[in-house]
């Protein structure tokens, strides 16, 4: 089954919600990066909570930059995606090795750290992009973004993300839900929607039994009339190309280029989203720089 993301509101309630089902796409991520399993699950975790966000754009070209530095050994964890939710991303140190925090439990707080800061950059086509930042709570990233949108945003929601790595590393399933309270939301709603959040838990322990995007948050929010307004596809995808590689070299100014030519007498850019590799020959990068 394809990975999915799905979108639905409480007819019964100012209640809206997210869920993903995305091992493919995690998979996708390691393979690129050859991530060791806690690095495999902290940007799984990421790229996952960065696509629900992004599903949630309602501009066709809007993307949503996901950037967590909590200070700890994996580095800077990086997320992009775009309108509908396909994303791409990377991590700073992907062979970080811990030891588990309990008996199959990754410590994916220890791995990113707690002493830094969440950002989230929302494109909407402006002028100007929206920039949000918090200091880390936990470091975990459902936590994280959990207390991003009840503090920047003045949001109360409620985020799971889970990635269940298999013992020759590979992604056995990821997923998760994002459950947001609209303005006007009661404490009977809230208190419905924390035991609906309590009473499905670890949500690895659903999806490795094959359960759905679309069942895992109905069941959390079973005690509300459900509308889906949008099932969806979603992937792992770089939008890099030779064009794109080649304004970023124009971009770098003529001296850069010179500087270039005459060192290396070509060039070798590798994108950081999926490690494909563009090469540049004397001859082309002269053709750029006589473009200047």
């Amino acid at each position: 089954m394809s990975d999915q993301i799905v979108r639905v509101l409480a007819k019964d309630a100012p209640v809206k919600a997210s869920a993903i089902s995305a091992r493919a796409l995690v998979e996708r991520a390691r393979q690129i990066h050859k991530t060791l399993p806690v690095a495999t699950a902290a940007l799984g975790r990421a790229l996952m909570g960065c696509s629900m966000v992004g599903n949630q754009l309602k501009e066709e070209k809007g993307s949503v930059t996901l950037r967590i530095k909590g200070g700890g050994p994996l580095g800077t964890v990086t997320a992009v995606s775009d309108c509908a939710g396909n994303v791409r991303g990377y991590v700073q140190n992907g062979l970080v090795e811990l030891p588990l925090k309990a008996p199959g439990k990754l410590d994916v707080g220890t791995a990113v750290g707690c002493d830094g800061t969440l950002t989230l950059i929302k494109d909407l086509g402006l002028k100007e992009p929206y920039v949000g930042s918090i200091g880390l709570l936990s470091g975990e990233i459902a936590d994280d973004l959990t207390a991003y949108f009840a503090e920047s945003e003045q949001i109360p929601s409620a985020c799971a993300l889970g990635v269940l790595v298999d013992t020759d590393q590979s992604v056995l399933c990821a997923g998760g839900y994002l459950i947001q309270l609209l303005p006007g939301a009661d404490d009977e709603v809230i208190t419905k929607v924390e035991q609906g959040v309590a009473r499905v838990g670890a949500v690895t322990n659903h999806l490795k039994e094959g359960v759905t995007a679309l069942a895992l948050v109905r069941e959390v929010l079973r005690d509300f009339d459900l509308e889906v307004l949008e099932e969806s596809p979603v992937e792992y995808r770089c939008y890099c190309d030779r064009d794109r590689v080649t304004r970023a070299l124009i971009s770098m100014g003529r001296a850069e280029l010179e500087s270039l030519i005459a060192e290396q007498g070509g060039a070798e850019l590798t994108c950081q989203f999926c490690d494909r590799v563009y090469r540049y020959t004397r001859q082309e990068l002269e053709d750029l720089l006589a473009r200047i």
